[in-house]
């Protein structure tokens, strides 16, 4: 099912101010909150909107949906924005809500808590042969890992973040104005602490991550492809992406698989195809021909009297079921050929199966070139 465009979703144009995007979403969510509307498809509505919201507003992943799409960039080290839904979305309605309206919101998550990492994506090319019997490979990607000197704290070893003195904890600066309708709350994430709730002293940093608690690294994995992977299937690697935050779990790598097609075999999920061109007699009389399968080739009867597009099937030469016993078959189409031109023998060969047959086949008129050729051929 198609995406629906973020845009419509507030209602928007696409050069639509950072105004403009506010303050449709400050009318939609004021309409669509949950703890305001429940009409079934409101929480659902809502969910949409925020999903909206947090890309539009940020002028980086505006600019990547512009171009790319909410799926994003699939560049070099298979990584793009956004994963597979990994980390970046509010954790619930009252986070995007409270920030404009206070008070309504639910209660907003506990930023001490701890946070699973972000999923990663990963394109593998696989030769068809490859994708077929599977293989074990060994892949490179850039990832955010746990630091090992601070073991994710952020602070060097003995020394321990502190409570934000800003925000007290909270993550959020919270503020209240006037307004026409009654005092309006407003929440901002703590500049200080940037929402974590805990701040490490300049001297207290950790020397190898200076505060982050994790490190970019180029990470070596080693992959076992299952046989039977087909193309555009993916395969799951949990706790292979990024590092979490206050010691969650890393996040999940997703390796996506891109099969290159093969000149001999067409595939269909665990079924292969292939041609075999076969000539006028071995149609007629019935013939044993080798046939090409991804297990090597094999030898197929072929029975007399067989027609052209005629398709035999090879029980278990296919591709080995993806997780699951047993393959699939081979289908064999047979191409009954006709030569395109014949020597003295073979046309009068034809021309007496014509005869036997009862057909008044009087054949094409010889050319210059074919009666030159009968007379060097009767010497």
């Amino acid at each position: 099912m198609a995406e629906q465009d973020y845009y419509d979703i507030l209602g928007v144009s696409k050069d639509a101010s950072e105004k403009d995007i506010k303050r449709a979403y400050r009318r939609l969510a004021a309409k669509y909150h949950p703890d305001v509307n429940h009409e079934p498809g409101a929480e659902e509505k809502f969910k949409k909107i925020n999903e909206a919201y947090e890309t539009l507003s940020d002028s980086q992943k505006r600019a990547q949906y512009d171009q790319f799409g909410s799926a994003g960039p699939q560049g070099a080290g298979g990584q793009g924005f956004g994963g597979f839904g990994g980390g970046q979305a509010y954790s619930n309605f009252g986070d995007i809500f409270s920030q404009f309206f206070g008070g309504g919101g639910r209660t907003r998550r506990d930023p001490t808590a701890p946070r699973q990492g972000r999923d990663l994506q990963y394109a593998m090319t696989l030769d068809f042969m490859d994708a077929v019997f599977g293989k074990t490979t060994t892949i490179k990607y850039n990832r955010d890992a746990e630091c090992k000197t601070c073991h994710g704290t952020g602070a060097k070893p003995g020394k321990s973040p502190i409570t934000c003195p800003r925000c007290h904890g909270a993550g959020v600066i919270t503020s209240v104005r006037q307004t026409p309708l009654g005092n309006m709350q407003t929440q901002t994430t703590c500049p200080e602490c940037n929402g974590t709730g805990k701040i490490i002293k300049p001297e207290d940093r950790c020397d190898t991550c200076h505060g982050a608690g994790h490190i970019h690294e180029r990470h070596e994995l080693e992959v076992k492809v299952p046989a039977g992977v087909d193309d555009g299937q993916q395969m799951r690697l949990q706790h292979q992406g990024d590092a979490g935050e206050n010691g969650g779990p890393a996040g999940d790598l997703y390796i996506v698989f891109r099969v290159t097609p093969s000149r001999e075999f067409r595939r269909d999920g665990s079924t292969i195809y292939v041609d075999r061109d076969i000539s006028f007699a071995q149609a007629a009389l019935g013939d044993e021909v080798k046939v090409k399968t991804v297990h090597g080739d094999v030898n197929l009867k072929i029975p007399a009297g067989t027609q052209s597009e005629t398709n035999f099937r090879l029980r278990g030469k296919g591709v080995p079921h993806l997780n699951g016993n047993g393959n699939g078959d081979e289908h064999v189409t047979v191409h009954v050929k006709t030569p395109k031109s014949l020597n003295k023998r073979q046309r009068e060969a034809m021309l007496a199966f014509a005869a036997a047959s009862g057909e008044d086949v009087k054949g094409v008129k010889k050319t210059v070139l074919d009666k030159l050729r009968d007379a060097f051929e009767d010497k």
